[in-house]
């Protein structure tokens, strides 16, 4: 079975109509929430005129369908769930192409990381802390790769460690 893939929008006027594109936005949002910047991007490289493609988005905007910062806060949330921490999310979300103060906000109103970083560390290794600075160290850098902070691993490990060593 092969891969379905939806070609470009090959007709002009369906490109350039701006109830044809607000369509294609509204079947992509029923899926699941976007940030605008990737909203925009996706519908632009289905086809559909640049300029058509703002004004739908502004609409959208204001009709609270696009929100950029429900969305990162939603996104925050979702990745906090899955044991990924404030920095990984924070550069996924910069990548998304969301401002650096509406990512920070989101941050701020996520969970407490470092009881996150405790939490991701136990389910992974167990509930004891270990003694060996090798193990520590391994343990450290699956923390590290999950997107926490030296601050966040020393909390998790013990606040006689320190990853920066």
């Amino acid at each position: 079975m092969g891969i379905r893939r939806r070609k470009a929008t090959a007709d002009p006027d369906k490109a350039r109509d701006p109830a044809a594109v607000h369509a294609a936005a509204l079947r992509h949002l029923a899926r699941r929430d976007f940030a605008i910047g990737e909203l925009r991007s996706k519908l632009i490289s289905k086809g559909y005129d640049a300029a058509v493609v703002e004004e739908t988005l502004t609409a959208l905007r204001e009709e609270g369908a696009l929100n950029d910062s429900r969305f990162a806060e939603n996104y925050v949330a979702y990745h906090a769930r899955r044991g990924q921490g404030p920095v990984r999310i924070g550069a996924e979300l910069r990548a998304l192409g969301l401002p650096a103060e509406l990512v920070d906000a989101a941050l701020e109103s996520g969970p407490d990381w470092r009881a996150l970083a405790r939490e991701v560390r136990s389910r992974k290794f167990g509930p004891e802390v270990p003694d060996e600075w090798a193990e520590k160290g391994r343990q450290a850098r699956f923390l590290q790769y999950r997107g926490f902070s030296s601050d966040h691993i020393r909390a998790a490990l013990g606040a006689e460690f320190d990853p920066d060593e």
